[in-house]
């Protein structure tokens, strides 16, 4: 019974997230080919949940969303699946020859997520380690020389001061100083790149003007992070989308990645009833990086009025206004929490289905609608 109380306040505290959240913002809407993108990308890492169920099988079938009329002549390259521990990932490469508007070609990484993230981020342990990047020469070298775009009073990718006023305001910089990451989130990525780096090797040489594009959900954003990272120091300049995303390291690290991504090539999304996004705690030492966009609505599907661009790493107007740690709880509960946040799902089915496996908890928040009918809101 006692157990049975726990659950149910659970679902209290995390049902009071999206009061405490915005649901209006004076920032920047996204533009709607932003948002179109968005809504494609959400549906390229929900097919991802047919790896290791279903399958995605060549061309481009599976029993999800590969028929999709925008996904016409994509090609399949290569499913990936590292096995079936937590610090494992999953996840499959595809080739765009380019069906979209602009008719541009890409190379995109799908990484799947988890079930019950919150409960894999305390279980893959928290506890931070030293992250030592890549040393990719010329990619990490310019890192220094790309600065975020300013526009209409709003910065997408450049700090606030007060968070200017917390690093040593060296940009230039080819190391990561005094930088920590998730040990989980680092382990699940250097499981995963012995299957996708001579992938992306050859199809960066067989499809040089390609763009690549690192897409993933829940732990797969995190991944997808510290890919994203790899893949910059090679010279490649992925864009990396990810949705729900949780917090991927320390200050240190943060700093590191705003200063490797800017122009817009980092797109991290969040819901406004999804906590995950502010996981790990920052009591821990965890911080979000930049790049936010939030999607402000509750119910689906959102409109480009509800999804807004973020200032700086932590904008109070998006996920960050209501931090965990700030939630009215007993202490009972703030004890529950601060070892497994979630709700434990009993059973891993693996469902792939039209429109996503209705038992992956959060997966929902981020549904865009149907990619043949998006509805564009000015």
């Amino acid at each position: 019974m006692r157990h049975i109380t726990t659950i149910f306040n659970l679902l209290i505290v995390f049902a009071s997230i999206a009061t405490c959240l915005p649901t209006t913002s004076s920032n920047a809407t996204i533009p709607p080919q932003l948002f179109q993108d968005l809504e494609q990308l959400s549906r390229v890492v929900d097919i991802a949940y047919c790896v290791g169920s279903t399958g995605i099988f060549h061309p481009f079938t599976c029993a999800s969303r590969c028929s999709d009329a925008d996904f016409a002549g994509w090609e399949l390259v290569d499913t990936f699946n590292t096995g079936p521990l937590m610090s494992d990932s999953c996840g499959y490469i595809v080739l765009d020859h380019g069906s979209g508007n602009d008719g541009q070609g890409r190379i995109i990484v799908a990484f799947r997520g988890t079930y019950s993230i919150a409960n894999t981020i305390v279980d893959l342990s928290t506890v931070p380690q030293e992250y030592v990047p890549y040393s990719g020469g010329n990619a990490s070298e310019s890192r220094g020389e790309k600065k975020g775009k300013s526009g209409n009073g709003w910065r997408f990718w450049d700090r606030t001061e007060e968070e200017n006023r917390e690093n040593d305001g060296d940009k230039a910089r080819t190391e990561c100083r005094n930088c920590t990451v998730h040990t989980g989130f680092l382990t699940s990525w250097h499981n995963t790149r012995p299957f996708i780096l001579p992938h992306l090797t050859r199809l960066k040489t067989q499809y040089p003007s390609y763009d690549l594009s690192l897409v993933g959900h829940s732990l797969g954003g995190a991944v997808a992070a510290l890919a994203g990272l790899e893949c910059e120091a090679l010279g490649w300049e992925p864009t990396v989308t990810t949705f729900g995303e949780p917090r991927v390291g320390n200050a240190g690290l943060r700093d590191y990645i705003d200063d490797a991504f800017g122009e817009g090539r980092y797109r991290r999304v969040t819901h406004v009833d999804d906590p995950v996004p502010l996981l790990p705690l920052s009591e821990w030492g965890y911080r979000a990086h930049a790049g936010e966009v939030f999607i402000g609505k509750e119910e689906l599907q959102p409109g480009v009025g509800d999804v807004w661009f973020c200032e700086g790493d932590e904008d109070r107007d998006c996920s960050a206004g209501a931090e965990l740690d700030e939630l009215q709880v007993e202490a009972e509960e703030q004890e529950v929490l601060a070892k497994r946040w979630g709700i434990p799902i009993p059973a891993r089915l693996g469902l792939c289905v039209p429109g996503g496996d209705p038992l992956d908890w959060g997966r929902e928040r981020y549904d865009f609608g149907d990619g043949d009918q998006v509805q564009v809101e000015l």
